[in-house]
């Protein structure tokens, strides 16, 4: 099966180790990092979402209608818009786009963050409405008449849009979270799932969740699968581990100082989201798994977001990925802590080797034939 690579499309250069050197939406600087990944072998990359950061979806059709390839992941959170709304942005984006949209839905894992913007719902309460959300968008991008909904969250009549996807029968839809709620959400309403980077055997596990709750939910095909790492890579490994704990002690001294890009993710004390409690538990049983994953990235975070890092030559990491493949993952996502130069470095020297290898064993697979039977090495 064929790999995809998913980038970030920052709004500015500032990360976990360094301030931004502008504003929070420089306009030049977002071209610049998108064109980057264009131009280096990037599938897609994403628009995230914060409660106080610059609007995703403009953003996102800004870049849009100045780069002819680069697909976009759009980050939406249900609690900030009306889904007769939402449904019509995402499809007038497509529109823009030529059809290279996919919306990533966020159900929220931190009362206070989601509180920020007024959303006073418990956590089932969220994914129950995320669900219902995901739902209504889907209908409003493929119904060309009128219709009523009444459900627990949402209720409106007579509704039907004029403007529609370029894909169809739609866009997909991307879901991600590793609570029980989540696995039921995404499970049965998700094109692609999305996990933060753990070790190869707890990440196996996640993968047969999601796939238990497809098959709950009446699914034949499961949703593709997307893991997301910090990759810190140099020319040889040790030049890799040098920069890897300077990236750690980086990231330190900015949370010493209690500036707000690397502290505001959670409020003091343990993260409500279970993927973060994932990660920080991960962290503490150990600072090294498998080939190249290391965990005191993470931990220095306080498991906030895609924070385990993959660290080696290209080579190693590259290996590294190739065993999550073998999981069955086919969406890989990445970003370095300089944003613009890590882009550029990863896809010169790891996307190349990554998608040789996966085109080597995807001919001996179509060479072996269909229903061969193969034993594990």
């Amino acid at each position: 099966m064929p790999v995809e690579f998913l980038g970030i499309a920052a709004t500015h250069n500032g990360s976990e180790t360094s301030p931004r050197s502008g504003a929070a939406f420089d306009k030049e600087y977002t071209l610049k990092l998108a064109r980057a990944h264009e131009d280096h072998g990037w599938d897609r990359v994403l628009f995230a979402y914060g409660s106080g950061s610059p609007d995703p979806a403009p953003a996102a059709a800004y870049i849009a209608s100045r780069l002819d390839k680069l697909r976009i992941l759009l980050a939406h959170r249900p609690n900030v818009s009306y889904p007769t709304f939402a449904a019509k942005t995402f499809a007038t984006l497509d529109q823009i786009s030529d059809g290279r949209l996919t919306v990533h839905f966020i159900t929220g894992g931190s009362d206070h963050e989601q509180g920020r913007e007024g959303d006073t719902l418990t956590k089932d309460e969220r994914y129950s409405r995320t669900r219902e959300y995901i739902e209504i968008v889907k209908r409003i991008w493929t119904s060309h008449e009128p219709f009523d909904h009444e459900g627990e969250h949402y209720r409106f009549h007579d509704f039907v849009s004029d403007v529609f996807p370029v894909q169809q029968p739609r866009p997909d839809v991307s879901f991600g979270g590793s609570s029980a709620a989540a696995y039921a959400a995404g499970g049965a309403e998700a094109d692609i799932y999305a996990l933060w980077g753990e070790p190869l055997e707890k990440t196996a596990e996640q993968i047969e969740a999601v796939k238990a709750a497809a098959r709950a939910a009446g699914r034949t095909t499961p949703p593709r699968i997307q893991v997301a790492f910090r990759p810190i890579i140099a020319p040889t490994e040790e030049l890799a581990w040098e920069k890897a704990h300077r990236t750690v002690d980086a990231i330190k001294a900015r949370k010493e100082k209690g500036e707000p890009a690397v502290v505001r993710h959670h409020r003091r004390g343990d993260p409500e989201n279970t993927g973060s409690q994932r990660l920080i538990s991960i962290a503490r049983s150990g600072e090294r798994y498998d080939r190249a994953l290391w965990t005191p990235t993470a931990a220095a975070t306080g498991g906030a977001g895609n924070s385990n890092a993959l660290v080696g030559t290209p080579e190693t990491v590259a290996r590294a990925l190739l065993d999550y493949y073998d999981l069955g993952v086919d969406i890989i996502s990445a970003r370095g802590y300089d944003l613009l130069g890590d882009a550029i470095d990863f896809g010169r020297h790891v996307i190349p080797l990554v998608r040789e290898e996966v085109a080597k064993r995807d001919a001996e697979r179509a060479a072996r034939g269909p229903g061969t039977l193969v034993e594990a090495g």
